[in-house]
């Protein structure tokens, strides 16, 4: 018969050189106070971090860590996205940041203790998800 092949798949973990990678960059300028944006979906959950007034200093994404197909939308994966961009946000200065959460995946609250579990003071977190307020217009009545 010879012998049995086993396919590994390595997905559950996330990528050291993508994450090393994404550390490499140092941001530029340095401030205090922070906005953390999360978007949760149920495919992904992209984070980034801005200062005051909207301009991004870093961001990062569990598809970008090596996390692929299902796992992107996992919790896990977007810990390990909310830890990455709180060693961003100290390497930044960064001591207090106020949140900003959007969409109904399943990353939102995994992103945000991640992040605070680096010794970054959360001020506020806001849930800004966007829901229609009278939906997609209705289908045409059928003629027969």
């Amino acid at each position: 018969m010879g012998k049995k092949r086993i396919i590994r798949k390595a997905g559950g973990t996330v990528d050291a050189g993508l994450k090393s990678r994404s550390l490499a960059k140092g941001i530029r300028n340095k401030v205090t106070t922070a906005i953390l944006v999360v978007q949760a979906t149920f495919n992904n959950t992209k984070v980034s971090l801005t200062d005051g007034s909207g301009n991004v200093l870093a961001w990062s994404s569990s598809g970008a860590l090596g996390f692929a197909g299902a796992k992107k939308g996992t919790p896990f994966a977007a810990a390990k996205v909310g830890e990455l961009l709180g060693e961003r946000a100290q390497l930044a200065g960064v001591t207090e940041a106020s949140v900003v959460i959007r969409g109904i995946g399943s990353g939102r609250e995994a992103a945000v203790r991640s992040f605070a579990q680096k010794g970054i003071t959360i001020t506020r977190i806001a849930d800004e998800t966007p829901f229609p307020h009278n939906g997609v217009k209705a289908p045409k009545p059928r003629r027969i």
